[in-house]
């Protein structure tokens, strides 16, 4: 146990010392630090810092006994991928630098500047000079890769004198200042006769001193847990990208194949990608790695209650174990796409933008967890039971380990029963778009699950595959247009916005439509079956009458929302039949309606 003066240290190293420490497996640079951007420019600017003797900033070392996935390769220069110790030494800050300066100095090629064949080993020009502390612009000059040296094919005539300056040893690879340097100081100081103080040997001499006294300035951490990492690195990298959980957990959880010992390799973001691609053809297949990593902890605790998986919480899913993993993952994937296969084909809601609760996949997926029969007349009621409730009944993890008991003791028993389903009338009437609204969401996956038909093509479901593929968002129109609205007096905003004045239709329909009257674009569709596809929608035919008889009543609007609200009500009715249904009207405020 580390006290709190112990769990910081700081230290500093020479730049060839540290990358000698980093070639030689001391430090190591784990894999949820995947972004690493190099660019020519940016490298010059580093080295450019170092030559003045600017700070650097710090670099962050987590030591910890801690096995985690570790960057194999780096601009093509190969590390130990077998590597064990007793403490390791992992490069929790400072990527971007390190592999700028392992690259600058040892080379390497392959995935460095978008060019396999690109060779990232800088070199310097010792005849460009610093002409003052302020000279911000002469480091381009001074710092060179071989591709602005060197030219092949004789087209460019700026980098002739570059190449007679490198024959005549005054450009120079700054690896071969470190391990030649005495040879290189007496070519030069021959070549300019013996002079001591010309600037060619000061630069010569300044570079040398760049590696012999420029300091890195290390940051050393001990006796930190993985969850907390997390929270240390979010706080350095504020204007990057936060540290996720499921990045801190594939590394955690990798194991290196070991062909000699029989033992197989395990690297959890593979086997998610390739989980994905399976289901590649379904809208579910975009899921987020967090949500499938929660899903995957709560089969854990199914399968393995004292594992120490006792929450869905950052702090729990560190506690992942890859054996455990392994040991649930073929029957995770078929629970997961079953449970997609609900959402997609039985309640026919094509994307997850439309599930109410984010904690639904969890439940359900729990449900179809080695479950060889499922009863999908309970999923059904489950899933309406609460989207829609009045109360929130699923938006904590209380409540979830609660669902998860209830789902599997039905799963176990084949019984169930479910309390009074209460919904207030209100909340459906004044209900509006939101992408986050868990009853916005509820409504809308209604309105999916009747299987809405196109109003110009009544035989062509409006949310088929291609319609979602095609669309980053559901294709949403008004009824009774906005602008019609606005020029009619004939409702307000809150009524105009109602989710109860919002149908599926397809873009071509949509644009059609625009802003006309209802009573009269309704016309243009008037063909049999017009009825049908009105119902699809949960749309009441009062607005087809109205449209046939060319006029619109006094508060049609209002008149509209409450006919489709009861008719909405009336469907959610007949998928929880068997179960005591309670509407009430807090906009009415009368006497509470039970039914």
């Amino acid at each position: 146990m580390f006290t709190s003066t112990e769990r910081i240290k700081t230290d500093s190293q020479s730049i060839a010392f540290y990358l000698e420490n980093l070639l030689s497996n001391k430090y190591q640079i784990p894999t949820f630090q995947r972004d690493v951007v190099w660019e020519k420019e940016n490298v010059k600017k580093l080295w450019d810092s170092i030559y003045k003797f600017y700070p650097l900033g710090s670099i962050l070392i987590w030591k910890t006994n801690t096995k985690l996935e570790s960057h194999r390769e780096i601009g093509g220069i190969k590390f130990a991928d077998n590597f064990y110790s007793n403490e390791y030494q992992y490069i929790l800050d400072g990527q971007q630098r390190t592999t700028s300066l392992l690259t600058s100095i040892h080379g390497g090629k392959g995935k460095i500047a978008n060019n396999e064949n690109f060779d990232p080993t800088l070199y310097i020009d010792l005849t460009i000079e610093l002409t003052d502390a302020t000279d911000d612009t002469s480091y381009v000059k001074r710092f060179l890769f071989w591709d602005e040296i060197d030219d092949k094919d004789g087209q460019l005539k700026a980098n002739l004198g570059k190449k007679q300056r490198y024959q005549d040893n005054l450009i120079i690879k700054l690896t071969d200042i470190i391990k030649d340097y005495g040879k290189i100081e007496n070519n030069i100081y021959v070549s300019v006769n013996g002079k001591y103080d010309h600037p060619y040997m000061q630069q010569l001499r300044r570079i040398r001193d760049v590696f012999a006294y420029y300091k890195i300035s290390f940051i050393e951490l001990r006796g930190i847990e993985v969850a907390e990492v997390c929270q240390i690195f979010e706080r350095i990298n504020q204007a990057g990208k936060p540290l996720d959980i499921f990045d801190i957990v594939v590394a955690k959880t990798f194991r290196p194949e070991n062909k000699t010992n029989n033992i197989s390799g395990f690297y959890l973001r593979e086997l998610f990608d390739k989980f994905k691609k399976t289901i590649s053809s379904s809208q579910y297949a975009s899921i987020d790695n967090w949500t499938l990593l929660q899903i995957l902890a709560v089969v854990v605790k199914l399968t393995f209650p004292d594992a120490g998986i006792q929450n869905i919480t950052d702090r729990y899913l560190n506690e992942l174990k890859t054996e455990h993993i392994e040991a649930v993952w073929s029957d995770f994937k078929i629970a997961v796409a079953k449970t997609f296969d609900f959402f997609d084909n039985i309640l026919h809601i094509k994307g997850g933008r439309l599930i109410p609760y984010r904690y639904l996949y969890l439940t359900i997926t729990a449900y179809f967890y080695r479950n060889d029969k499922p009863d999908y007349s309970f999923l059904n009621k489950y899933f309406w039971y609460y989207s829609f409730h009045n109360a929130d009944l699923l938006t904590n993890t209380t409540q979830l380990w609660q669902h998860i008991t209830f789902v599997n003791q039905q799963k176990a028993n084949r019984t169930y029963s479910f309390n009074q389903f209460d919904i207030d009338k209100n909340s459906i009437r004044k209900s509006f778009y939101s992408y986050r609204g868990r009853l916005s969401r509820a409504i809308l996956s209604l309105y999916a699950n009747h299987k809405p038909q196109d109003w110009a093509k009544p035989h062509r479901d409006v949310l088929s595959d291609v319609y979602y593929l095609l669309t980053d968002k559901p294709n949403l129109h008004h009824i009774f247009p906005v602008n019609f609205i606005t020029h009619s007096g004939i409702a307000s905003q809150i009524e105009s916005d109602s989710l109860m004045n919002i149908a599926y239709l397809s873009q071509i329909t949509n644009l059609k439509i625009s802003d006309k009257n209802p009573l009269d674009y309704l016309k243009e569709y008037d063909e049999p079956g017009l009825e049908t596809v009105l119902h699809s929608h949960l749309i009441p035919t009062i607005i087809l009458e109205w449209s046939r008889g060319d006029a619109l009543p006094e508060h049609a609007l209002s008149i509209f929302i409450e006919e489709r609200v009861n008719l909405l009500l009336e469907a959610l009715r007949l998928k929880l039949e068997g179960i005591e249904f309670n509407v009430f009207d807090m906009g009415d405020r009368t006497d509470n309606i039970s039914s």
